[in-house]
């Protein structure tokens, strides 16, 4: 019987695949792949997989990185380990009517090419159950603007890494406000040289330290909206 419990396992340890290298302990054993398609052989339901296997593995991963036990690596293995049991499970989620938790539209502001951060606070978003729309780096306010009325009701992350980007949040921020929408758009910013001060000054709905912060952060808007 598949055990949901080994498919959170190995998502934690990343064991993607039965001939994944990684964990070196697990060599040649099933992994997440192999375990969600035991499950739905099974008859487990897909959301069951996805929540008690896939998202829950992740969970833990969020929670060890938020302590600091583990770090971006590890994130980053968990993550494609997620990914691997996702491509088989999605199918079958939108065949059943499986709504994600929300949509969430991620990007680089314009002039900034830097992405690990952002790769990160959307890998952490798709293993909470997130659709994410990764506009890439290098974005102007525009397109966030765009983004945001082909996906209405979805929550806006901006990403900077530079001080000198950091400051077209707020060009991109205005934009948004400014435009004719009729429905409220969320926004939230994150990286190295952003502050909940500067967050404040220019009037967005959070801001969050790193990946791990930035999924509560979005939970958290989520059910306010």
């Amino acid at each position: 019987m598949a055990n949901l419990k080994d498919i959170a396992e190995n998502v934690i340890c990343g064991k993607a695949d039965k001939n994944a290298a990684y964990p070196p302990s697990r060599k040649g054993q099933p992994g997440v792949l192999e375990l969600v398609e035991e499950a739905i052989k099974e008859g487990v339901s897909p959301i069951e997989i996805l929540n008690e296997g896939l998202i829950a593995g992740m969970e833990v991963v969020g929670k060890r990185f938020k302590a600091n036990e583990c770090y971006v690596p590890e994130v980053l293995i968990a993550a494609r380990a997620m990914k691997t049991g996702m491509v088989v499970l999605q199918p079958l989620l939108v065949a059943t009517g499986v709504k994600p938790a929300g949509t969430f539209i991620i990007g680089t502001v314009k002039g900034d090419l830097h992405d690990i951060g952002k790769n990160l606070v959307a890998m952490m978003l798709e293993g909470a159950g997130f659709k994410i729309v990764d506009l890439g780096i290098d974005v102007p306010g525009q397109k966030f603007l765009e983004a945001s009325k082909e996906n209405r009701g979805a929550i806006v992350g901006m990403s900077a890494l530079l001080t000198t980007t950091m400051v077209g949040m707020k060009s991109n921020v205005d934009l948004i406000r400014s435009a004719s929408l009729d429905f409220q758009v969320p926004i939230v910013i994150g990286g190295a040289p952003v502050t909940q001060e500067y967050a404040d000054e220019i009037g967005v709905d959070g801001y969050a330290t790193d990946a791990a912060s930035a999924v509560d952060l979005v939970k958290s808007l989520l059910k306010a909206n």
